[in-house]
């Protein structure tokens, strides 16, 4: 994992949409991780050319740019609309192309967004993901439920998950290279008896 002077946080988004309420929250990730001071980029692979993986065929298409742009990244934010309780296709399809170069070490946030309840599936698939990657996934995630309440002529309304998305933002910049600092992952060792 790289270590720069300014942490670089990627969000990787899995929804096509047009007027995509997961964008609209990772842009918000993204601009609460600007404001700590971290440089910033949304990809999206519906905008890169990615077939179903075929593991003969690991560099179709833009698979090395796809991947050359997650290895730049310091934090990475995985978002995703929920479809049939799991994450969607074009996040599954850029995840299959990426491995523990991509992600090991990493630290990655989650955000998911249902038309419907509460996407716990989806974000604990996501997680499992993550840490098969040996990815480093913060504790703190964000899941938007009834996304037709919360989002209002593309604007979100609530303020209470504005605050949730803008924290994961932060926290990715906070804890980006959590490996690196050892006052971090050492505060929570088990003290050993004498």
């Amino acid at each position: 994992m790289k270590m720069t002077e300014r942490e670089h946080v990627v969000a990787l988004c899995g929804s096509q949409r047009d007027e995509s309420n997961t964008r609209q929250a990772l842009e918000r990730v993204l601009t609460a991780a600007e404001a700590q001071g971290a440089t910033t980029e949304l990809v999206d692979p519906a905008a890169l050319e990615l077939p179903v993986f075929d593991p003969d065929r690991t560099d179709a298409g833009d698979a090395p740019e796809l991947r050359r742009r997650i290895r730049s990244a310091d934090a990475v934010v995985l978002g995703s609309p929920m479809y049939h309780g799991s994450y969607a296709s074009p996040l599954k399809t850029a995840l299959d192309y990426c491995g523990f170069d991509e992600f090991d070490g990493t630290t990655v946030g989650l955000l998911v967004v249902s038309g419907g309840g509460f996407p716990t599936p989806a974000l604990e698939h996501l997680r499992s993901v993550a840490r098969a990657f040996d990815a480093w996934v913060l504790p703190h995630q964000v899941a938007i439920p009834n996304a037709h309440s919360a989002f209002e002529d593309g604007q979100l309304i609530d303020e209470d998950l504005a605050e949730r998305i803008e924290t994961l933002g932060t926290d990715l910049v906070a804890y980006a290279g959590v490996e690196s600092h050892p006052e971090t992952t050492g505060a929570c060792a088990v003290p050993t008896a004498d």
